[in-house]
């Protein structure tokens, strides 16, 4: 083994500065984190796509999107522990790669059983990661920095949450080239006889229940397009909307009447796609400077791919179907390239680090106070019976429950709320909602700061007990604030959709806010245990995490208006002051590790 400390004997200046390989460690834990949540969310973004290309229900869609929580909160112990006792540098490397090739192989299968299986897997491996990095700041980082290192860590996280979406849209449609063949297939009509029923403009299949559907700008547009053979084929299909299918033959003409339409340069009309929610791709076509060349043949066949992909999102493929796949490859090798970083750079505790001199190991070890249980050593079984006993703990467990039954929302149903009662439009819909994470990371940051700074001042107890308490309340009060909004009328400013995402913001922002001390607290009390004692907090936050859309469902209903999603809102403004409350009992000066043992632990 290399020696790792310098000897007492060299007494120059370059060996009495501490090194820095513990900063190494922590931007190597927070890309992990970044990485983490990428994979985590990708999937959510590329779901409509997943579902078009395995003929998938939106039921099962469901349950490959929950599939992974359900495993991933139920795993946090059992891998926090497995960190803790064989270390965190080979368990964390093989935490990454077990969630990195499971999510590259959710690229390949073609099988529902196989996405469900794939997506348990990325569950399993992703429930080490936190817990595990937990440990390493405990044996890394200073105690007064242990606040900032672990916002830096979530700050990552909610980072990767944050690019997800537009990073996953970048690639798919990076991986779908210009020169991909745009012409329709037999199999890229879904729904023929609907797609007949939403271009023709009759008023017979509307008196049958198609009511919404057969009437829209796009549909009456195509129809103009039309020749008279195929405005027939669409007519005969219309009047027979309940059927799966087509006739044959007259798929065969739907297809080619759609092909002809691809060639076409009056498909493009402002006024009938100005409620189609129109691709990236698509609205760059459109920004084109009338100085530019015109469109290629090519480009033409593309852009009004696109134009009636938007036209008919659930009767006709898309395009990006195609660059899903290649996606979830990139994050799959990313995934292997952090795992080898984590390999390289971590050792298991700074004083068998050969890049680490003792002057740095003298560093981390100091300021940590007398009562506290060592980070050092390998972990014997869980401590079960001292997590069961512990008050603290279990009001730790508790109130990451209601952080997530409150927090859930901005990365669910936000974008939901956005368009059923303000209608805004897509691009800036997507901006609203991104807007609430973007000012959470500025609030995980504060919250590092926070921590540390009270703890100084005021001791561990209130150093985390404050910031874990008083976050909650300011987030309940973010609901709070919706509910006040909404008393105003519609047309009001203060009813503004812009309100509501401030409204958010200041949840989001609470909310990281109270992270970093969460994390430190369980670095206070776990001693070499952090792993286990982290991933049992975890655990139940994740379960919050799982009951939040049921909960929501069970106040909103199908078709949601005012009165109920502010029934929703007062389900989380209760979430948050019960998790507040929670807050207020937390003593991290009380250790739940045992006694400290002496072990001899190898890098």
């Amino acid at each position: 083994m290399p020696q790792a400390v310098q000897s007492g004997e060299d007494r120059s200046p370059a060996a009495q500065r501490p090194t820095n390989v513990r900063l190494l460690v922590v931007i190597i834990a927070a890309a992990t984190s970044v990485l983490l949540y990428l994979d985590r969310f990708c999937v959510s973004f590329a779901a409509d796509y997943i579902k078009e290309d395995l003929h998938l229900t939106q039921e099962q869609v469901g349950y490959f999107l929950s599939a992974f929580f359900f495993s991933y909160a139920l795993a946090q112990v059992p891998a926090g522990w497995l960190s803790d006792r064989y270390g965190a540098r080979i368990m964390l490397a093989i935490y990454i790669l077990v969630w990195s090739v499971f999510t590259a192989m959710i690229g390949a299968v073609h099988s529902f059983a196989l996405l469900l299986l794939t997506r348990l897997a990325c569950g399993l491996g992703q429930a080490g990661a936190y817990p595990t990095c937990a440990s390493v700041l405990s044996k890394w980082v200073p105690f007064r920095k242990r606040g900032a290192a672990s916002a830096w860590i979530s700050l990552g996280g909610r980072f990767g949450g944050a690019i997800a979406p537009l990073l996953t849209a970048f690639l798919i449609v990076q991986f779908v080239p210009s020169d991909t063949p745009v012409e329709f297939q037999a199999d890229d009509i879904k729904n023929g006889p609907r797609l007949c029923a939403k271009i023709f403009p009759g008023d017979e299949t509307a008196a049958d229940g198609l009511s919404g559907v057969n009437a829209d700008a796009v549909g009456r547009h195509v129809w103009s397009l039309l020749n008279e053979e195929s405005q027939h084929v669409v007519r005969r299909g219309a009047a027979d909307f309940e059927k799966p299918q087509l006739a044959p033959q007259d798929t065969v003409k739907l297809v080619a009447a759609m092909n002809e339409l691809l060639a076409s340069p009056q498909l493009y009309n402002e006024e009938a796609f100005k409620s189609a929610n129109l691709a990236r791709e698509t609205l760059s076509t459109l920004s084109r400077g009338d100085d530019q060349r015109p469109l290629s043949g090519m480009q033409l066949r593309r852009f009004n791919r696109l134009l009636l992909e938007a036209g008919f999102p659930n009767e006709v493929s898309k395009l990006y179907v195609r660059g899903w796949r290649p996606v979830m490859y990139v994050y799959g090798f990313a995934g292997i390239i952090v795992a080898a970083a984590v390999w390289i750079v971590y050792r298991n505790r700074p004083e068998v680090h050969p890049w680490c001199n003792a002057a740095e190991c003298k560093l981390i070890a100091a300021e940590r106070p007398a009562n506290a249980p060592s980070p050092h050593g390998k972990a014997g079984m869980i401590p079960i019976g001292r997590l069961l006993k512990s008050r603290s703990m279990w009001l730790s467990c508790l109130a990451q429950l209601g952080t997530n039954i409150g927090w859930v929302f901005l990365v669910t149903w936000f974008p939901r709320y956005l368009i059923s009662q303000h209608n805004v439009p897509i691009l800036q819909r997507g901006l609203m909602a991104m807007t609430p994470l973007m000012v959470g990371i500025a609030g995980m940051y504060c919250g590092g700061w926070l921590t540390d700074n009270l703890t100084r001042r005021l001791g561990v107890r209130w150093g985390r007990r404050l910031p874990m308490s008083v976050t909650r309340f300011a987030a309940a009060g973010g609901y709070g604030l919706c509910l006040w909004f909404s008393t105003f009328g519609a047309e009001s400013a203060m009813n503004s959709p812009w309100m509501y995402v401030a409204a958010f913001s200041l949840v989001a922002f609470s909310t990281d806010m109270g992270v970093p001390a969460a994390w430190a607290f369980n670095q206070d009390v776990g001693g070499r245990y952090v792993g286990s004692i982290l991933g049992w907090g975890n655990m139940w936050g994740n379960l919050g995490a799982s009951f939040s859309p049921p909960i929501y469902n069970y106040f909103l209903g199908e078709t949601p208006g005012p009165n109920q999603w502010n029934a929703m809102f007062v389900c989380c403004l209760t979430a948050f002051v019960f998790s507040g409350i929670c807050g207020l009992g937390i003593d991290a000066s009380t250790p739940i590790a045992p006694p400290d043992e002496v072990s001899v632990e190898e890098g």
